[in-house]
């Protein structure tokens, strides 16, 4: 059943949502969270598709924001809400509302989503193209016990990956690192026997991909030995390798759904690593509406490393103001407290610096 709402209210859609399950004879309420996902235009079909597929699992409410400021000032300056309450058939065991917002509404699609929460019942927001930059200071994130995101789909995966550890808040994830579950699982498992101590790790996949990064980085904090990321025509991550004494632990998929897991002292074994729909990844993702310590751990070890660099990096060198002679250096130095430069006895005074050079 669908129905389409025009220019209309939350407390019209919720009445609307009422009218189609006293229609379809389904009076209660049997879903077990709200699923918001915010998205554009554009990509809103893919994503819903990929919640329906979702609450065959998990029965939910979903809404779904499209937001459209409009272009022009005359656009711009309505404020106007268009709604399609579906339930049924193609919407799965749960409800999807498809939420318009026009002009000045778009900014205030917090005050459009919180009257269609369900009671007492978990949320669960989902950013699949464009997320803020801190999710948990969104006025929709706050409504969640779970924020979504997905680092793969921004322009620099890399440079997300760095934000979303500086800005981390408990119930933020990211599909990066859910995509690598099958392979930590496998890894884990090959561990959980004896085996020699690790070494180092190395980490193979193809450029700007996120989950490559997250996989080193969970390596590394679980490990604590150093992880080389190296790179290859992919598809994805092609291989991990865990230098022992004894030999490699590695775990090499090259066709991208069967991989190989060799063992020192053990024969080789196939195991199936295909990569995943995003329709299984949000599935795995609301299996559990905690906050995840292992990616907090794997993406807060990111923060540590890079402090660590810049704090065991050398300070660059102090460059003197052109023209600056020996005698002004030294009035500066009496007042900032420094040593004044002294002439070196093998170069003449007024040799050029590297710096000014290069």
């Amino acid at each position: 059943m669908n129905i389409d709402l025009t220019d209309t209210t939350s407390s019209q859609i919720n009445a609307a949502l009422v009218r189609s399950r006293r229609a379809t004879g389904t009076p209660a309420i049997g879903m077990v969270l709200t699923l918001v996902i915010v998205t554009d235009e554009g990509n809103h079909y893919d994503a819903l598709k990929s919640a329906r597929e979702a609450s065959k699992e998990h029965p939910s409410r979903i809404l779904v924001v499209v937001r459209r400021p409009g272009r022009s000032p005359r656009d711009r300056a309505i404020a106007r809400l268009d709604a399609e309450v579906r339930l049924g058939g193609e919407s799965g065991t749960g409800e999807t509302v498809l939420l318009r917002l026009h002009g000045e509404l778009a900014s205030h699609s917090y005050s459009v989503v919180l009257p269609l929460l369900l009671p007492d019942a978990p949320v669960v927001v989902w950013w699949p193209e464009d997320a803020p930059e801190v999710p948990s200071e969104d006025l929709l994130g706050k409504l969640a016990q779970r924020r979504i995101t997905d680092a793969a789909a921004t322009e620099d995966p890399t440079a997300t990956l760095e934000l979303r550890s500086r800005t981390y808040a408990p119930g933020d994830t990211d599909l990066a690192w859910t995509r690598i579950t099958p392979w930590r699982s496998m890894l884990a498992a090959a561990l959980d026997q004896r085996h020699p101590v690790i070494a180092s790790a190395e980490v193979e996949g193809e450029g700007y991909n996120p989950s490559g990064e997250l996989l080193a980085l969970w390596l590394a904090a679980r490990l604590e030995v150093p992880v080389r990321r190296t790179l290859s025509e992919g598809p994805g991550i092609t291989a991990v390798r865990l230098n022992t004494s004894e030999g490699d632990i590695c775990l090499d998929r090259a066709h991208g759904s069967l991989a190989e897991l060799a063992v020192p002292g053990q024969p080789d074994r196939h195991v199936a690593l295909h990569r995943r729909s995003t329709a299984e990844l949000l599935t795995e993702e609301l299996r559990r509406l905690d906050p995840d310590p292992a990616y907090e751990q794997a993406i807060r070890h990111g923060v540590r490393r890079l402090g660590e660099e810049a704090a065991t990096a050398d300070p660059p060198p102090r460059k003197p103001r052109r023209g600056t002679t020996r005698k002004n250096a030294a009035r500066e130095s009496q007042d900032t407290g420094e040593a004044a430069p002294q002439p070196s006895p093998t170069e003449p005074e007024n040799t050029t610096t590297p710096q000014e050079a290069g």
